[in-house]
């Protein structure tokens, strides 16, 4: 059996975005913050795997939002392995406010295991599969749901930034959670291409919520490079609709990045889901796929 390790927040006000609930990226935060401390308690911690040359990187998040949460909330963060393959890891999350038995939240993470020189894919050792299960269990491969194959529009809007040095982790390339930031500017940015306000939402009653992000990660991105980052809509399904992104070097380059990102309309004065508003169908026509 895998060893479940549980780890204690208290969210903070800089945490939480207009709308009052902690901002998506920050549940990520939370999760590495969490598979770290995990992995320091059965023995590896930054500076063995800094002695041993190695270190994890996240290839796959996937995370679902069941309900908000706000400042102050006190929140439990429980984290365990799933599987171990040749060079890579799935690891698991639950979060729940304290006292509660329902989680608020559930993720996913892929690891893959990498040589910190090279950077290239090295076996998992044995040693570590065993601290991790030291029953000696060995959890079987976990289902895995492909990404939508969703093509970009014509009307696909493209959204330019360079990375800068506040965006960068300890291991020298742009952190996971941030590229989540760097989406949200770009959902940002093309709301103000088509010519659409957040107020319209206020005014109107209505917000978009975050049921779901998805993230693949295929190469790392370095202080000073410029990026690219596509976003595109999917055609509304009554409540919901979905914002995809893909983030690449410059003029087209490597691909770094896809993302999907399934939103919920909700009535911000009862919390429950409603149709997709037409105004909104109408101002982002031109960038929704044909799907």
């Amino acid at each position: 059996m895998s060893i479940q390790y549980e780890r204690f927040f208290r969210i903070r006000s800089y945490e939480c975005d207009a709308y009052g609930h902690v901002n998506h990226a920050n549940y990520l935060r939370f999760m590495q913050e969490a598979a770290i401390e995990a992995s320091a308690a059965v023995g590896f911690d930054t500076r063995r795997y800094a002695e041993m040359g190695q270190f994890w990187l996240i290839r796959e998040t996937d995370i679902e939002y069941i309900s908000p949460l706000f400042y102050g909330d006190e929140l439990i963060v429980r984290t365990w392995v799933v599987d171990f393959r040749r060079v890579r890891s799935r690891r698991r999350y639950e979060f729940f406010k304290k006292g509660e038995q329902h989680p608020v939240a559930r993720a996913t993470t892929d690891w893959v295991y990498l040589d910190r020189a090279e950077r290239r894919p090295v076996a998992v050792p044995d040693e570590m599969v065993r601290a991790f299960l030291p029953d000696g269990s060995l959890p079987g491969a976990q289902h895995h749901e492909p990404f939508a194959h969703s093509q970009p529009p014509e009307g696909v809007h493209i959204h330019r930034r360079k990375v800068e040095w506040r965006d960068l982790d300890h291991v020298g390339h742009v952190n996971n959670a941030v590229y989540l930031s760097y989406t949200e500017e770009a959902g940002l940015d093309a709301a103000r291409a088509h010519g659409w306000r957040l107020q319209n939402m206020f005014d109107e009653k209505w917000g978009i919520f975050t049921r779901r992000t998805r993230v693949e990660y295929f190469a790392s991105a370095f202080l000073g490079d410029d990026l690219e980052i596509a976003t595109w809509l999917s055609p509304p399904r009554r409540t919901s609709i979905t914002r995809y992104h893909r983030i690449r070097r410059k003029d087209g380059g490597e691909l770094l990045l896809r993302a999907e990102y399934v939103w919920v309309i909700v009535d911000l004065e009862t919390g429950r889901p409603i149709p997709v508003p037409d105004s909104f169908v109408r101002a982002f026509q031109s960038n929704m796929s044909a799907e």
